[in-house]
């Protein structure tokens, strides 16, 4: 008998994991073909997630990790990825937004010879804030991390575990769990499933969150921006020399107007902003690549139950 193991990042969800555990619980048990183990990852929450998760780790299948400190979602995936001990692999988030009754939609799918399967929403039931943060996600995983065309990937997905093994082996500070897994393979499909609204709460991603994973994703798995800025420096210095040529004419003629000062003066702090932007974007490379070298944690596990030591084992 094959056996799931469902990874489930938690922050600030004291009113909503036990209802999502439960729900897994049930439905496994009902389907009768898998056995299972529940990783949850305790992202240093603010409210009482922790002694949630403790009352449910009295079921020995339900397994919890508590992080020393909040490292983000992606973090606290990879957290569970290294504790999974099953033939495949279950992500989904804390908030009731991804109803588990829906899983053998996605097991069904993956058992059909795909590697990796995720849920794809016709509405996505979440702020306009959010639903931006994903746009810019699907982009940044079609075009600098290479998902095929066609294909969503988000957080509801399940996976064959050679995909995981190959993820863990990730050990810098920056994971994009994403683009992990289309690092290992291509042989993806989606499933149409219905977006729950969020059972209690709002999403922990604030803009600076988002932010940091989008750097994530530009960073870590393509040099395309760089490249952007090679590309932009040739336009701009047409562009440049377009304004020059026209401005030299205007005064050889007699005709230099206020107007023709003004578009210089603002050409040049487009451009110096320009500039600054992309040695910015070189600076966050560089300082990515140092904190790596360095030898920054991906996560710190501060507590585990149900979860033997691997030294142990």
């Amino acid at each position: 008998m094959k056996k799931l193991s469902f990874v489930i990042p938690c922050y600030c969800s004291e009113k909503s994991i036990k209802k999502v555990v439960d729900d897994i619980i049930k439905t496994v048990e009902n389907d009768g073909r898998y056995t299972y183990e529940i990783i949850c990852v305790n992202d240093c929450s603010k409210d009482d997630t922790y002694s949630v998760l403790v009352n449910l780790a009295h079921n020995s299948k339900v397994k919890v990790l508590n992080m020393a400190k909040n490292f983000g979602q992606h973090s606290a995936l990879m957290a569970g990825f290294n504790e999974v001990t099953g033939d495949i692999v279950v992500c989904l988030d804390d908030d009731g937004q991804n109803p588990p009754s829906e899983m053998f939609r996605l097991i069904d799918k993956l058992e059909e010879g795909y590697d990796l399967v995720s849920a794809r929403y016709k509405e996505k039931k979440s702020t306009l804030f959010r639903k931006i943060g994903s746009k810019v996600s699907f982009f940044m995983s079609t075009h600098l991390v290479g998902m095929p065309k066609g294909i969503e990937l988000n957080s509801y997905c399940v996976c064959q575990r050679f995909v995981i093994d190959e993820v863990v082996k990730y050990k810098n500070a920056y994971p994009f769990v994403h683009g992990l897994m289309l690092r290992a393979t291509r042989n993806v499909a989606n499933v149409y499933i219905d977006h729950q609204d969020r059972s209690y709460g709002q999403s922990g991603y604030t803009l600076k969150k988002l932010l940091g994973l989008w750097m994530n994703g530009f960073t870590a798995f393509s040099e395309k921006p760089l490249r952007l800025a090679t590309y932009v420096g040739v336009v701009n210095i047409f562009i440049a020399l377009l304004c020059s040529i026209i401005l030299i004419i205007q005064f050889a003629m007699g005709i230099l107007l206020n107007y023709s000062l003004f578009i210089a003066i603002n050409v040049v702090l487009f451009l110096t902003g320009e500039l600054m932007f992309f040695v910015g974007l070189l600076g966050e490379y560089i300082g990515r690549m140092y904190i790596c070298i360095n030898n920054a944690p991906q996560y710190v596990i501060k507590e585990k139950i149900n979860i033997e030591n691997k030294e142990e084992e």
